[in-house]
């Protein structure tokens, strides 16, 4: 790798960095103002299930890209603010099934404004060309780095 891919590999992931965190920032700014007790990685759990409304915890896992035990931590937080409720699978009972509960549905209409705005922002300046570009380089990197740690 030349020392000008490597040093923009770099700020690219510098970058990458800054704007995951100011994303995180942004809605925990949205949380605090409203009195909303959850963090970013709760928010993750709860808008797949906004669109799911029930499954097991791998499915979730999965789709959110976190482990097992992670994934516990944030059930049991979101279970404790009565967001979500645990159940026993009745066709494997090691599975637990995963389901909003009334409070965890209503969250839905409060906060996916506060999505669409952050969306908004995301978006703002930047052309539908550039942004499919960049999620095409993304992806490349994704894989690049799963391809090597497999």
């Amino acid at each position: 790798m030349s020392k000008s891919t490597r040093e923009n590999a770099i700020l690219f992931l510098q970058q990458m960095t800054k704007v995951t965190l100011a994303l995180k920032g942004y809605m925990r700014q949205k949380f605090k103002a409203h009195n909303v007790d959850i963090t970013f990685e709760m928010l993750q759990v709860l808008r797949f299930l906004w669109e799911k409304e029930s499954c097991n915890q791998q499915e979730i896992a999965t789709a959110i890209n976190k482990d097992k035990a992670s994934l516990t931590y944030l059930l049991d937080n979101l279970g404790r603010r009565n967001l979500v409720l645990r159940t026993e699978d009745s066709q494997d009972r090691r599975n637990k099934i995963i389901t909003l509960t009334q409070e965890g549905r209503e969250l839905e209409s409060l906060i996916t404004p506060w999505l669409e705005e952050m969306y908004g922002l995301v978006a703002e300046n930047v052309s539908a060309g550039d942004l499919a570009t960049s999620l095409h380089t993304f992806e490349t990197i994704y894989k690049n780095i799963q391809n090597k740690a497999e």
